[in-house]
């Protein structure tokens, strides 16, 4: 990975998520769609703080996971891809990557959004009926 890959040392990246029918206008490489963001609220209320990771592995590795903060250790084979500003949530939800998924999907934007039907059943919204997943744009 080149410098000009990795995430902004400046911090990072923010996506702001609204009220609005349809995606939010992007401001970082993932953003969320309102649905997400109505589901990252309602797991918030019920779990406290959030993370995702997407590890590109088994066990659902193209739909990213989501944890309670620090419940998944990430370390020198993570990416931190966006810190995702929700509305009504006071924290930022971390997205964090494997490098190795990173590397094949770095020139998209993600789009998380739900789907209905269970994915993995280590996501916090697994008893739900629901799943996040991963939409992407090429940059």
């Amino acid at each position: 990975m080149t410098p000009a890959d990795r995430p902004d040392p400046a911090g990072p990246r923010t996506a702001e998520v609204g009220e609005a029918a349809g995606p939010v206008e992007p401001v970082g490489p993932v953003e969320l769609t309102p649905t997400a963001g109505e589901l990252l609220r309602k797991l918030h209320a019920a779990h406290g703080p959030l993370m995702f990771h997407q590890s590109g592995g088994c066990c659902d590795g193209s739909a990213p996971m989501c944890y309670p903060a620090g419940e998944f250790r990430t370390g020198g084979s993570d990416v931190l891809l966006a810190s995702l500003a929700v509305a009504g949530v006071e924290e930022p939800v971390p997205f964090w990557m494997s490098t190795s998924q990173y590397e094949l999907w770095r020139h998209t934007r993600l789009i998380v959004d739900v789907v209905e039907g269970r994915g993995s059943g280590f996501s916090l919204e697994a008893p739900e009926g629901v799943r996040f997943l991963i939409r992407s744009r090429l940059i």
